[in-house]
């Protein structure tokens, strides 16, 4: 393994997009030399809920909650205040959702990892989804000023609108979904990159998932997919 994918694993988040926490946890291990953040979505999260927390921060993760909440201000802020207290670093909200509800979202984390003595939680807006490659230009400009007034810290975007993230909301973090190897499979993610060409376009948080966790051989399929970093 190089040097440079150990230096860069605080920047990699490994998606673990699937239902079981036994299989969740062993591909975690494994691939713990290469990711420093863990990300649990609504697959995981609705087959065993909080459980995947602790499990995850024990092995040294930060945890990424990729729940995307989209709802009513005050259901939003509930929600937050309850996902503030279990020690996840990250919680994904919809930027469609609009000033207000991300702002109860940013309110709730705050309050609830302040009352369970926790550092806060950042609240990172998805602006337009990885496998929407028919958005029009104006959407993504108006998504990341609707995070930056409600204070979100970061920002969920595909690697060609980092330029537009860079631009309105440069003090935000930038976390970039859908990374594959030059010649992966792009699944249903028609926007997908390498790791090196979002890197290059500004990303901070690389999220990748399938390209590893899906391969026959998920070490083998980390090593190749930064192949590319060195």
């Amino acid at each position: 393994m190089s040097e440079t994918v150990l230096k860069s694993r605080d920047h990699l988040a490994l998606a673990l997009d699937v239902d079981d926490l036994v299989l969740a946890n062993r591909l975690a291990r494994q691939l713990r030399p290469y990711f420093g953040v863990a990300k649990v979505g609504l697959e995981l999260y609705s087959a065993v809920g909080p459980d995947s927390i602790g499990t995850l921060k024990a092995m040294g993760y930060d945890v990424f909650l990729d729940l995307k909440l989209h709802d009513i201000p005050t259901t939003v802020r509930r929600a937050s205040r309850v996902l503030g207290a279990l020690g996840a670093s990250y919680l994904t909200m919809h930027a469609h959702g609009g000033v207000d509800m991300l702002r109860a979202g940013v309110e709730g984390l705050a309050d609830g990892a302040g009352r369970a003595g926790l550092e806060t939680p950042k609240a990172l807006a998805i602006t337009v989804l990885s496998s929407d490659a028919d958005a029009p230009p104006h959407i993504m400009p108006k998504r990341v000023r609707v995070a930056v007034e409600a204070g979100c810290k970061g920002l969920v975007c595909a690697a060609g609108d980092l330029k537009d993230a860079r631009e309105f909301a440069p003090r935000l973090l930038r976390v970039t979904p859908g990374i594959r190897g030059v010649s992966g499979e792009r699944h249903d993610q028609p926007r997908a990159v390498t790791p090196i060409e979002a890197l290059d376009s500004g990303a901070d948080l690389l999220v990748i998932g399938r390209a590893v966790t899906e391969a026959p051989d998920p070490v083998a399929a980390a090593e190749e997919l930064f192949a590319d970093l060195d």
